[in-house]
């Protein structure tokens, strides 16, 4: 399985999540993220505000600070290679990077939740 880094902006706490006022998108992201732990990702997470030096320290972050700007974060590398700035991975793209299948979404319909064989 592929090694996944996501280097955050400078963020409140280690998940952003946190606060009176939480971007939706880090939310949605922080639930991805713990799903792809869950199911075996080897995927972490660096906040610029709490462990500056794992960008001062990776050329590639580093490089890429300097080029674009914090206001580029985040930063997502697969393999020490980057594959996505500028915005988090959703669910999809984590399950197709980490080969991990999504679950069906089930649709309840009736007593026998679509099942027509039901009695």
């Amino acid at each position: 399985m592929p090694s996944i880094q996501v280097f955050d902006p400078a963020l409140c706490c280690s998940t952003g999540v946190c606060g009176v006022d939480v971007d939706q998108e880090l939310v949605g992201f922080s639930a991805d993220f713990d799903w792809a732990k869950q199911n075996g990702a080897q995927i972490e997470r660096f906040n610029l505000a709490q462990q500056p030096m794992e960008f001062a320290e990776n050329n590639l972050v580093k490089a890429f600070l300097e080029r674009s700007g914090a206001e580029a974060l985040p930063l997502i590398l697969i393999d020490g290679e980057v594959a996505l700035a500028g915005r988090y991975p959703s669910r999809a793209e984590l399950s197709r990077w980490t080969g991990i299948a999504l679950a069906e979404e089930k649709s309840q319909s009736g007593c026998c939740g679509g099942n027509s064989s039901c009695s």
